[in-house]
């Protein structure tokens, strides 16, 4: 062929159509799902058992959890008193945390660290003071839902495939769009001709349709969490002024503990998100130095209360209170009365009251109207995430959400699985190929993305190598995977 010939054949080929776009965003889509589908499965089931963990847990574990009032008895014992219960029954122990009881009839859980390390939960009835049991944290159904949520239970690999499943997910939604409005024509003819796999066709897309936009804000008010792409990311926001959490200018521990390190590893996701950073201060009386401990878990409660803190609180006990470590519900050393609001609803209400151990007063406090605005800005994402913000609306919702995940992972299988071709080599998938030469915005917009998310950026290459020199080069990988 002459360069003349060849430049003609060129200028014949068809250009780019919108049909072109449609089948290889339909493709991306397709084999997307993959790898989405199921990460996005376990994350909706997981976080589905999270949001209803206070409905599920106490039926589970009820003999814990659950306490009933004796006929005879009116007022609940101080948590001095019961605090000193656990320090009696699991004397090797050190007890790093009390919780109030969440509503009338639940048991106050005192978080305790073993000799061996391991952390339990104990659980006492506030009315007669009684330890009632101990479980493991990790080991009840929410707590493995919450490991497996944030790293597969398999640490920093597990949090990276659940960072890529999240960042694939964002152009699943959003390739989902583009194929809901421009495929909406051949849906409605398919349902016309009564096709396979119509019917549901019809109902995958206007859920996804529907929670598309839920999705990508799950997806990316989640992102803070991740080890790669939130650990990057704050570092950018730190040199640039901001910050995605914060650090109490006024907190001067020696040496230096944060707030989440208060608390053992199983309950440290119950330390406001922007405060888990924060360091702990210092008591400044120096009437411990004579073993004089004048103010307890109770006065930390009450002076967090006069602080504006709302229950049921969480407090941090300076620096363990069981065995060698003071008792009586009186710390050791110089630590702090760590009270923790974490306004559950509100996390424009979230705020940390640090009381010395001594004397009683108070030695700092730390809350959301002291945050950055980007932190600001995360913990409100965060609160949405979790489904709390704005009361039961934000968290049936956040529910519906998890249910309409779970519904778009299983219906798409289906829909492949009714459609495939039978009888054929191929995988049945669309074929097309991304028309990035004819389209700068696409080709900007996915230079975009992966530069935003370098995870996505990094696999997408990836593929897109795989795609050039492998399916390509391989007829019976190309005929298996409908190379076009």
């Amino acid at each position: 062929m002459t360069l003349t010939e060849a430049r003609a054949d060129d200028r014949a080929r068809p250009k780019p159509t919108k049909s072109g776009w449609f089948r290889a965003f339909w493709r991306w889509h397709f084999y997307a799902s993959f790898v989405v589908a199921p990460i996005l499965l376990i994350l909706a089931t997981t976080g589905l058992i999270y949001l209803f963990r206070f409905e599920i847990e106490p039926l589970m574990h009820g003999d814990l959890m659950r306490a009933e009032q004796p006929a005879d008895i009116d007022i609940k014992q101080p948590y001095a008193a019961q605090l000193a219960a656990v320090e009696r029954a699991y004397p090797d122990a050190s007890v790093e945390a009390m919780t109030e009881p969440g509503q009338f009839g639940d048991s106050t859980r005192f978080s305790i660290v073993t000799a061996d390390g391991e952390p339990r939960d104990v659980y006492v009835n506030p009315w007669g003071a009684e330890v009632l049991g101990d479980i493991n944290p990790d080991e009840t159904l929410s707590g493995y839902a919450i490991r497996i949520h944030g790293e597969l239970m398999a640490g920093t690999w597990g949090d990276r495939v659940i960072e890529l499943g999240a960042c694939w997910a964002i152009v699943m939604a959003l390739t989902g769009y583009y194929l809901f409005f421009k495929g909406r024509a051949a849906r409605l003819r398919r349902s016309a001709a009564r096709a396979a796999g119509a019917a549901l066709t019809k109902w995958h897309a206007w859920v996804g349709a529907v929670i598309g936009v839920g999705l990508l804000g799950l997806l990316v008010t989640g992102l803070p969490w991740t080890g790669f792409w939130g650990e990057k990311a704050q570092s950018i926001a730190t040199d640039n002024g901001q910050s995605f959490w914060s650090v109490d200018p006024g907190a001067a521990s020696d040496p230096t503990s944060t707030l989440d390190e208060s608390l053992p590893h199983s309950h440290a996701h119950e330390v406001p998100w922007a405060q888990g950073g924060i360091e702990v201060p210092e008591s400044q009386g120096d009437a411990g130095k004579h073993g004089n401990n004048v103010a307890n878990v109770d006065t930390a409660i009450e002076v967090a209360e006069g602080e504006g803190l709302r229950h049921p609180m969480t407090v941090t006990i300076p620096g363990g209170t069981g065995a060698g470590h003071g008792g009586h519900g009186g710390g050791s050393g110089d630590g702090v009365y760590s009270v923790i609001g974490y306004a559950f609803d509100a996390p424009s209400e979230e705020k940390t009251v640090h009381v010395d151990q001594y004397g009683g007063q108070t030695v700092a406090t730390y809350g959301f109207d002291d945050y950055p605005m980007l932190a600001k800005v995360v913990s409100q994402g965060i609160g949405l995430h979790e489904g709390r913000s704005f009361g039961l609306w934000s968290f049936w919702g956040a529910a519906l959400m998890c249910l309409a995940v779970i519904f778009a992972c299983v219906s798409g299988p289906l829909m492949w699985w009714k459609r495939r071709p039978s009888g054929s080599p191929s995988v049945g998938a669309p074929r097309g190929r991304l028309p990035l030469r004819a389209s700068p915005v696409l080709l900007v917009g996915l230079v975009a993305l992966g530069l935003f998310l370098p995870l996505f950026g990094l696999s997408l290459l990836l593929v897109l190598a795989f795609d050039q020199l492998v399916l390509r080069r391989v007829p019976a990988l190309g005929e298996w995977f409908n190379v076009s």
